[in-house]
């Protein structure tokens, strides 16, 4: 199935995907990685209020090229997504803290941020690898930075309006899909039978 979504995006509305699906996003998507998940989360603890509004939204494991015009507006150069699993360790209590609609990543994630999923209801959408300058082209907009000077422009928080963002495929949902990690285990389950058939 395909889907076009727009932010924010209701829970149902989420619930309603399922790995494999196709989805292309209008609204908002702000990118985060690591250091930006460790940085609000600890903001959260600390009882301060963050910059963005993460709940119904996407959030972009990317670290984009950005530059200004000659009118001083920010500009994306590229926009490849960034390997999530160097979130794992962040996202199963990030989306339990903010509640984002959709995670867009690539190289997909793993049984915490899929548990969270199911939970609280969000997707991880796989964006292509290599695919910086597809990705720049649906957004539209920057809306605003944060926490640029402190973490620096790979890091920091970028706030993107988006239209039709995408192609993503859904690659875990929230019914306990987890598409990535199903490849993996049938991998490895061929690697050890070719192991056993070698040794024996």
């Amino acid at each position: 199935m395909e889907y076009h979504l727009k932010t924010p995006v209701l829970e149902k509305e989420i619930r309603k995907l399922k790995v494999g699906d196709l989805v292309y996003v209008t609204g908002t998507i702000i990118t985060a990685r690591d250091e930006a998940h460790l940085k609000s989360l600890e903001l959260h603890e600390a009882g301060e209020e963050l910059p963005v509004t993460f709940t119904g939204n996407g959030v972009f494991h990317c670290g984009p090229i950005m530059r200004k015009d000659n009118a001083g507006e920010w500009q994306v150069v590229a926009a490849g997504p960034t390997t999530s699993a160097r979130m794992e360790i962040f996202q199963d209590k990030f989306i339990e803290t903010f509640k984002p609609a959709l995670l867009i990543g690539k190289g997909g994630m793993g049984d915490r941020t899929s548990k969270a999923c199911q939970t609280f209801g969000c997707v991880y959408g796989a964006f292509t690898g290599g695919a910086a300058l597809l990705a720049a082209r649906g957004i539209k907009k920057v809306e605003d930075v944060h926490w640029l000077d402190e973490l620096g422009m790979p890091e920091c928080l970028w706030v993107y309006k988006v239209e039709d963002f995408g192609p993503m495929i859904i690659t875990i949902d929230t019914h306990g899909g987890n598409l990535t990690a199903d490849v993996g285990a049938k991998v490895n389950a061929v690697r050890d039978r070719l192991i056993e058939e070698m040794e024996g």
